[in-house]
This record gives structure tokens, sequence and C-alpha cells, in this order.
């Protein structure tokens, strides 16, 4: 696929809330050699062979308050590189990211412990995101009831459900609204009900004029919650505009490759299924 210039956002918005400027994330893939003895009482000095992958190309783009801005692509396309690279969870190689403020990137799993319980992770999964303890233990009755988790509160985390933690991880990142919010596949998980209620709570946090990151597999997602697209192609920038016009226009790339794939005999792609 050629891949063409972005093209120019016609969407009205306020303050500029984060700028990519030419950003490229490199990472390397460490070959894994097979153990040999002499290794096991020599140093082996030699440099450990990798390949570099370039996740992300050369992306410009400048987010702005009061947009929900989703970002597409297919597996691979560099689409969660590029948030956790503004989140600053990975360097960047080359160009810069601004911020307004710190950028929250949703999923506080890494924070939360498992053998802890769930009222006690609430607390230490809110203070991880820079909650003040005294909006924490406000909030607490709205975060459990939003969860759904009311009669498991009490219990271990360990003893939840994957889907029950995933929710219950969505309403403590989304208790109070950071002026960065990036969601990376969260409205995938949990039944239609409670995806209707996370789109909702999305749509409520713009009227907070803050900036919501959208990335997800799931185009009626993106087209209910996003103001915005971007559509990002082995890591480049493919299109940066109006929702409906960008997702129509993956849509009809997927679906040619899909078709494309099935004249090879090969199966498609997981979000092309």
């Amino acid at each position: 696929m050629a891949v063409s210039e972005p093209a120019t956002v016609s969407v009205s918005a306020g303050d500029p809330t984060v700028v990519a400027d030419r950003v490229d994330i490199t990472y390397r893939i460490y070959a894994d050699s097979a153990p040999k003895l002499r290794k096991a009482f020599v140093r082996d000095r030699r440099q450990r062979e990798y390949r570099a992958v370039e996740a992300v190309r050369d992306v410009s783009f400048v987010a702005r308050s009061g947009e929900a801005i989703g970002i597409v692509g297919h597996n691979g396309s560099g689409k969660s590189t590029l948030l956790r690279g503004i989140a600053g969870l990975v360097p960047i190689t080359r160009g810069d990211v601004y911020a307004s403020s710190i950028p929250v990137l949703l999923g506080v799993a890494a924070a939360l412990e498992p053998d802890l319980s769930g009222r006690r992770n609430v607390l230490l999964g809110g203070t991880a995101l820079g909650i003040r303890r005294e909006e924490l233990e406000e909030r607490f009755e709205e975060i459990v009831e939003f969860a759904g988790v009311e009669e498991f509160i009490d219990l271990p985390l360990r003893a939840f459900s994957s889907g029950m933690r995933s929710r219950l991880q969505f309403a403590i990142a989304t208790a109070v609204t950071p002026e960065i919010l990036m969601v990376d596949e969260s409205l995938s998980t949990g039944d239609a009900e409670f995806k209707e209620r996370s789109d909702e709570r999305i749509r409520g946090m713009l009227d907070d004029a803050g900036t919501v990151f959208l990335v997800s597999h799931t185009m009626r997602s993106i087209r209910d919650v996003c103001t915005r697209v971007l559509w990002l192609d082995h890591g480049r920038l493919v299109a940066d505009g109006d929702t409906d016009q960008v997702v129509d226009a993956y849509e009809r790339h997927m679906g040619d490759l899909k078709r494309r794939r099935r004249k090879r005999g090969k199966r498609p792609p997981p979000e092309t299924r």
C-alpha cells in the first residue's frame, strides 16, 4: 500500500494538549542463541545479534482539548507503541513529544496487587495515577458501582474474573478527568452494557475539556466516541482527519486486503474477521 500524506484536520477544538513532532520509536529484538558450554566458564564479549524494529516512523500531529482521537491500524502498525511513547513509557528514538500535563494511559494493572482486596486496590491504583486519597474516598462507591463489583470488593483481586478486573481498572482510571487520557483496547472488554457505559463516560470526559486517545479494532467504538481519527500503517501516519472519512477509507483498505488474502489462500488478520 502506498502511504499518502496525512489529510488536513478540519476539526474545531481548543488549546493544544499534545504535540508530536516527527516522532520515531525504534526498538531492538535480540536473537536467542543456543547455549554453549564455553559460555558457562568464559565471558562472551561478542555483541548479541539483534533486529531493529521501526515501530513508529516520522509521526506528527497536534491534539487539542475537547478532542477524542481514535487510532486505527492493523496489528503491529504502531498504535500502542505510539501511546506508550506519548506517556513516556518507552523512549522516543527521534523527534519530540510535548504535553500540557502528564498523559494517563488507561491500565493500572502494574500497580494492582492480586493478593489485596478490591477495596485496597481502588486506593492503591488511584494513588498510582496521582488521584488524591480524599478524592478517592469520596468517589469510592461510584467507582465500585460503575465497575459492577459491589459483591466482590472485599475479596482478593485474584478472585476477580478478568472482565471484573478490567472493569475495575477502567473505573479507577476514569474516576477523575485527566487533561490527557489514553485508552488502549479497554472498550473491547466486558459486556454490551459496560461498553455502552464506557462510551458514555469517555464522552462525558470531553465535556471537561480533556483530550482522549482511543486505540481499538472495534470501529463502532471509534465512530461512536471519536471526533477525529489517526490511521497508522507500518508505523507511518497514513491519514488524520474526520472520523467517518478515515474509518471508511480504513475499512475499504482492510476489505481489499481480506479479499487479496483469500485469493492467495491466507487467513485475514484478526481485526478483519
